[in-house]
């Protein structure tokens, strides 16, 4: 049995920090970024206590904001991920049906006890955040049976809207790898289905060699996945290899694609992803960042031009002596794939 988090989730919450001072930068200091966009504004959403977030009219110059975006973390977290602070990991965000709908990361560094949480509001400039709880969970005390077991990681969530206006949620971090499950018309797991795996770092058997950040987590060094649709093709980039070790870092992006959101997602090459299979989009060029991961793909429409199709990740930086920043660039496209963008 699949640990799903469908016990009911306490509205109460947790205390605010203490509120900072706005300002602006044209460099933005960001882990796990995405992107949305409401009446001229952009809204970088990135791991941070509540998430961290920023807004720009043009995408170069950011006001870095002083609150939570999610104005009170809720305190059923707490509950379901012990040792968890308040600091939210990855969020994803989407507009669907009139309202956005916002998945957030809880756990702790190197396990899954985890959990993937969902907040909802008619607006952004204005929002009225509604906790619409816990969407899933990996081996967390409050699931229905505690003694179960999962081999995956709940984090790092990407809401997918099919072509038939389906929701699905791809998600997950080392363990078994990314995981797909399809969604109800409210944002949570449909009745009757669970994850299963969609992508891994190796083939089988997996490599016996040493995870650098965790003792718990193995080698399948694959996480931050996120889907996205062009010409009849779905597209799923990950990321592969260590993040959050600074310039020790070692994160670069691949991608597979498939006609089917399930997959089988293979890369240019034809290898499958669920075998270790991804073709290179980003990687550091070790001059101006070291490494570089955790992305988000999204369609600029632009007057009078063609579209554009904007990637965002984040990348540990050479001259900052490896902080990790906002990377933005804009993919090309060469037979039906995203070429390799060099930094």
């Amino acid at each position: 049995m699949t640990l799903l988090a469908l016990a009911t989730c306490s509205s109460l919450f947790a205390q605010r920090p203490r509120q900072r001072t706005a300002f602006n930068t044209d460099t933005l200091m960001v882990h796990d970024p995405v992107l949305a966009f409401e009446n001229g504004t952009y809204y970088l959403l990135s791991t941070g206590m509540g998430i961290s977030w920023a807004t720009s009219e043009d995408r170069q110059t950011w006001t870095v904001q002083p609150t939570m975006f999610m104005n009170e973390v809720p305190q059923w977290t707490h509950d379901f991920v012990p040792g968890f602070r308040n600091h939210v990991w990855a969020p994803d965000i989407i507009r669907w049906h009139g309202r956005w709908w916002l998945m957030y990361s809880c756990s702790t560094f190197g396990k899954n006890t985890s959990a993937i949480g969902l907040l909802s509001t008619p607006s952004l400039a204005h929002p009225e955040w509604k906790d619409e709880g816990c969407v899933v969970a990996s081996n967390s005390p409050k699931s229905f049976d505690a003694t179960a077991h999962v081999d995956w990681n709940a984090i790092d969530p990407n809401i997918v809207i099919d072509r038939n206006d389906q929701p699905w949620l791809t998600f997950g971090s080392f363990w078994d790898g990314i995981q797909l499950v399809r969604l109800d018309s409210t944002m949570h797991i449909m009745r009757g289905f669970q994850p299963s795996t969609i992508a891994r770092r190796y083939g089988s058997p997996m490599p016996d060699i040493q995870n650098p950040t965790s003792e718990f987590a193995g080698p399948n060094a694959i996480e931050a996945p996120f889907i996205y649709q062009r010409d009849g093709w779905y597209y799923l980039f990950v990321s592969w290899d260590y993040c959050c070790r600074g310039s020790q870092s070692t994160y670069r992006v691949v991608c597979g694609r498939s006609r089917n959101i399930t997959g089988p997602y293979v890369d240019r090459e034809g290898k499958r992803m669920l075998d270790g299979g991804g073709t290179l989009v980003i990687e550091g060029d070790k001059t101006l960042f070291e490494a570089a991961g955790h992305c988000a793909v999204y369609d600029l429409p632009m007057s009078g031009k063609p579209q554009q199709t904007l990637f965002i990740c984040h990348g540990y930086s050479v001259p900052m002596q490896g902080q990790s920043i906002l990377v933005q660039r804009i993919l090309e496209w060469e037979e039906g794939w995203p070429k390799t963008i060099h930094n």
